[in-house]
């Protein structure tokens, strides 16, 4: 009899402390879904700052166009201007296939040989290079806008980055080239 009663209490104690794995491992689980909140919770909310809630472009903001979980990237342009609608605050790029229609919005840096400049300096047939922000809608909002050729600085910049480029391939090259290749003869 008293093994009966060992065997019935190892029973209960086994039962007890299954619940209790389980118990345990279910509180771990609902930790990590308190905790780690899922993105699509943070993509849909709206900033909470003054700013974005009184701006008539909070809706046009380059935050609006963040894909999830990724960042905001500018992309470059160059050419030349075609077209300029004051009213609007627009600018079209004539390219070789397709023309650009880039917005000018408050937040758009414009310059002209590296001073600050204003949308009535922007006119057609003159050299333009920058960056924009594609928006959710198909738009495209211009960040910078760099009106005029290249100014001496911006050589300068351009040309350093130049050779420095052709350093790193020349420092890659001979490690590459020390390996002989073998191809097979067919």
């Amino acid at each position: 009899m008293h093994r009966r009663a060992a065997s019935t209490l190892s029973g209960q104690l086994y039962r007890h402390m299954k619940q209790n794995n389980f118990v345990i491992i279910a509180g771990f689980f609902a930790t990590v879904v308190i905790c780690f909140p899922f993105p699509i919770e943070a993509a849909g909310k709206k900033p909470s700052s003054p700013d974005a809630s009184s701006s008539t472009d909070a809706d046009a903001s380059p935050a609006a166009a963040a894909a999830p979980g990724g960042k905001v990237r500018a992309t470059p342009f160059k050419g030349i201007i075609a077209a300029v609608d004051d009213k609007a605050k627009t600018f079209t790029i004539a390219g070789k296939e397709t023309s650009h229609s880039l917005k000018i919005t408050d937040k758009t840096i414009i310059t002209r040989g590296g001073q600050p400049a204003t949308m009535k300096d922007v006119v057609s047939n003159e050299e333009v290079r920058g960056s924009y922000y594609k928006m959710p809608d198909g738009s495209m909002e211009a960040k910078i806008v760099k009106l005029g050729p290249l100014t001496e600085a911006e050589k300068a910049e351009k040309e350093a980055r130049r050779v420095k480029r052709e350093e790193k391939r020349a420092s890659i090259s001979p490690t590459a080239s020390a390996t002989p290749s073998v191809s097979p003869r067919t």
